[in-house]
């Protein structure tokens, strides 16, 4: 038990005060998290909208997403990752409170929307601060912490979720609302006095010794090439949101508050987790490999909902679930962050988040597409071919990228080598 204790203690050792922070901000923000994990069934229940209906729904949060992360990206590197962070929380959580009064499928489609794109601006610029505020040799933990954070949260979330749903749908928005108000309350009183919030200036930026010389994202082709087997990889995980919780309630006719606690063992499992498996591996072992094996992990998670008919089943299935994000989540954030520098940090997070966006977009539509045509064992089988079709690509795309910033790393200690000498 000791040796346990120690180890937790080397794994969130060295973490700067400002990077704990981010992660309480967090923690309060997805403890509310209680309507996204349910909206599919709330469309589906509550309003009584068809399986396509409820798709759309869902495919339109991950439009906005989307949108929202490109807007918090470019408004980063603009006006500083403070003020996208403040605005973002605020305005988002108030929007909780009007989506509980839509019923109509196009006013719901319009308020989805807007709701996904204030939320999701957080994204990019809370990973710039997050770069900003931890120290270089400790970025994939600072990393690791604010996800141990949001993943607490939503333990928390869906599980209290569950048991708000089935009482009354119309808590479940008004605690998000408050929830998100109030970690953007908190913010503010913390972060307003924290040096470095403001967006860097060309003249006074440092080009970071391990980024590549390339300005723009949009030009950095193993960048994009990376982005889209990242959007890949999310689509499979994104079926956590988009069609498990239905699969869970059709096939298996367990409750919301089962559902609830279903779903908050994914975070509990990460939180536990995560910050000793980064610890122990993230020096020891390779990005790509790290990645692939979680692409491999999550394929089989979906594998087995084929392989068993039991519900003990969807326990097992959403262990390998847990694990295969934490393997695969946290180095992909590192990885943008090293190809990255201070004038482009917004940018470059911005097109990573609109990876996951995008998935946002396809996971549900085709999800439930591949459903209403073939059943849920088809989806699961087609989620696993993905997975080793994203693995492969991750594995070689990550290992060239590495390749590359060692080799900028060796120019650079030569350079240096012949200034001294």
């Amino acid at each position: 038990m000791k040796r346990v204790l120690q180890l937790y203690r080397n794994a969130f050792g060295g973490l700067s005060r400002q990077t704990w922070m981010m992660s309480v901000v967090m923690l309060i923000n997805r403890s509310g998290a209680m309507v996204i994990p349910f909206l599919g069934v709330y469309l589906s229940t509550e309003l009584n909208y068809s399986l396509k209906e409820t798709g759309a729904i869902l495919s339109i949060y991950g439009l906005g997403a989307m949108c929202g992360a490109f807007l918090g990206g470019w408004l980063t590197d603009k006006i500083g990752h403070f003020k996208v962070q403040l605005v973002s929380l605020v305005l988002g959580g108030s929007l909780y409170f009007l989506l509980l009064n839509l019923r109509q499928f196009e006013y719901m489609a319009a308020g989805v929307f807007i709701l996904s794109l204030v939320n999701d601006m957080l994204r990019p610029a809370n990973a710039a601060s997050i770069a900003f505020y931890a120290r270089p040799e400790n970025i994939t933990r600072a990393f690791s912490l604010n996800r141990m954070a949001i993943n607490l949260g939503f333990s928390i979330g869906p599980a209290v979720g569950g048991l708000v749903a089935a009482l009354s749908y119309k808590w479940l928005f008004i605690a998000d609302g408050v929830t998100c108000v109030a970690a953007g309350i908190f913010f503010f009183v913390y972060f307003r006095a924290q040096q470095g919030h403001r967006p860097v200036k060309k003249a006074e930026s440092n080009t970071s010794a391990t980024a590549p010389v390339v300005q723009s994202p949009y030009r950095d082709k193993w960048f994009i090439l990376f982005v889209i087997l990242c959007s890949l990889f999310a689509m499979i995980f994104f079926q956590l949101f988009a069609t498990l919780p239905l699969y869970y309630k059709q096939v298996h006719a367990l409750s919301e508050a089962r559902i609830g606690l279903l779903m908050a063992l994914n975070g509990m499992i990460v939180f536990l987790l995560e910050m000793i498996v980064v610890y122990l591996l993230g020096e020891q072992a390779k990005k790509s490999v790290l990645v692939a094996s979680g692409l491999l992990m999550l394929g089989f998670s979906f594998v087995l909902l084929n392989l068993s008919p039991g519900v003990s089943v969807l326990f097992v299935s959403m262990l390998l679930l847990s694990i295969s994000e934490i393997l695969a989540m946290p180095f992909m954030s590192t990885i943008t962050v090293d190809r990255s520098n201070n004038d482009n940090r917004g940018a470059y997070m911005g097109l990573y988040t609109i990876s996951y966006a995008a998935a946002h977009v396809l996971a549900p539509f085709l999800g439930t597409t591949i459903i209403a045509a073939h059943g849920f064992a088809m989806l699961w089988w087609a989620c696993a071919g993905l997975a080793i079709v994203a693995a492969v690509g991750l594995y070689l795309v990550i290992h060239q990228m590495e390749k590359q910033r060692f080799a900028k790393q060796a120019i650079l200690a030569d350079s240096e080598t012949i200034v001294v000498s």
